[in-house]
């Protein structure tokens, strides 16, 4: 189904397709790693400052605030977007692929940063009869607290709601989804597990403790977890997401590294997973002779989304793109760290389709990830909408 282009701000959008291309790609080119996103927030900044805002720079180190004031007294609603890149080695074959080597926007922050700029300028074009619009422009998205750096810095101050999106290659470019529960995606924290047995000869493994057979067998237990312990019906995910141990064929390790992540949605089942770890940890380890040192960080709870205010997302999906471009669905397990704003002030999270029958759908975190461009004005006009109308109402 196609988008029919007929309301005015996405009418603008449009008009402005070829310069957000022209933004992404350059954003593309040149991806910069959590708070080191000292181009990308120089180039946010002069353009919002080209665009006659205030804005200040440096916002929990790299970060942007671009504000636009109303002609009359009125509530301010943020807009965000996260600006930093992911390291992973681009393996595109595109003109615009990544020029630094090993770091890549694959998971689309250099399309939300030029969809946000392009509210920007559209609201600015429009102007404000009451109320403020306040741009943030975030680092530091990808698991290193960024959205806390920024509340820290006092960008929530005075705002009393705010909006975010994130592009999604599964969905269809013209379509955007919103969470149907509350919980708009998982919560997202990461363990440290160290295995430490004793090393010798690999010869004579009855001398030692292999830390590495020892680990694979804590590997193994721990997803049980996940289909014995837990009620189907309750997601999580347990994932080992790496494992260092060993440096040579002929020797059995002293010890074994192993990093990974747990997704939940359910807030009181989170609480419980560090004691469900240790405990098949602790008697696996007990029943191998070995010991092991365990860390468990909880980092970025669930996005929590207003009712309202997804409601308000809906019908401007509905307003903007035609009838039949929104869709409710269930939430995903994806970690986003916009769930510390929703802590703090009502919010609503949605999903931008970018991708569509004709390219390879590669999702976020993937080397080849790529969108369909032609969604770039979609999220500008559905942005620049979600914030006139929540000011208008």
């Amino acid at each position: 189904m196609s988008v029919q282009v007929n309301h005015p701000i996405l009418e603008e959008a449009k008009r402005l397709e070829s310069e957000l291309v022209e933004i992404r790609r350059d954003f593309h080119q040149h991806p910069e790693l959590g708070f080191e996103e000292e181009r990308t927030s120089s180039i946010v900044a002069d353009y919002l400052e080209g665009l006659g805002l205030e804005v200040k720079r440096n916002v929990g180190k790299t970060g942007v605030i671009g504000l636009l004031r109303g002609k009359n007294p009125g509530p301010t609603f943020a807009l965000r977007a996260d600006m930093d890149a992911l390291p992973i080695l681009d393996e595109k074959e595109v003109e615009y692929r990544s020029t630094h080597e090993g770091k890549m926007h694959a998971c689309g922050h250099d399309a939300h940063t030029t969809i946000l700029l392009g509210a920007a300028k559209l609201l600015t074009k429009q102007g404000l009869e009451k109320g403020n619009i306040k741009f943030v422009f975030q680092p530091a998205e990808e698991g290193q607290g960024g959205a806390s750096a920024m509340i820290e810095a006092g960008v929530l101050d005075e705002v009393e709601a705010i909006a975010g999106l994130h592009v999604n290659t599964g969905i269809d470019t013209g379509k955007i989804t919103v969470s149907s529960e509350r919980v708009g995606c998982g919560a997202a924290d990461f363990f440290r597990l160290e295995i430490i047995g004793s090393g010798g000869h690999a010869a004579h493994p009855h001398m030692t403790v292999d830390s590495i057979a020892v680990a694979g067998q804590v590997l193994t237990a721990l997803q049980n977890i996940s289909s014995r312990q837990v009620d189907p019906t309750d997601p999580i995910v347990v994932t080992v997401g790496s494992i260092h141990g060993g440096s040579a064929s002929n020797v059995i390790a002293p010890k074994v590294e192993m990093i990974g992540t747990v997704r939940t949605l359910n807030p009181e089942l989170r609480k419980k997973v560090p004691g469900m770890m240790e405990s098949i940890i602790k008697g696996v380890t007990e029943a191998f002779h070995a010991t092991y040192d365990f860390d468990f960080q909880f980092k970025f709870p669930s996005i929590l989304n207003d009712e309202k205010l997804t409601e308000l997302v809906e019908q401007t999906a509905e307003e903007v793109l035609g009838a039949g471009h929104s869709a409710r669905v269930k939430p995903g397990l994806g970690g986003e760290d916009f769930a510390f704003y929703t802590e703090h002030v009502p919010a609503v999270f949605f999903r931008l389709g970018v991708g569509n029958d004709d390219m390879v759908r590669y999702p976020g975190h993937h080397p080849k990830f790529d969108i369909d461009e032609k969604a770039l004005p979609y999220g500008s006009a559905m942005l620049a909408t979600v914030a006139l109308n929540y000011l208008n109402k």
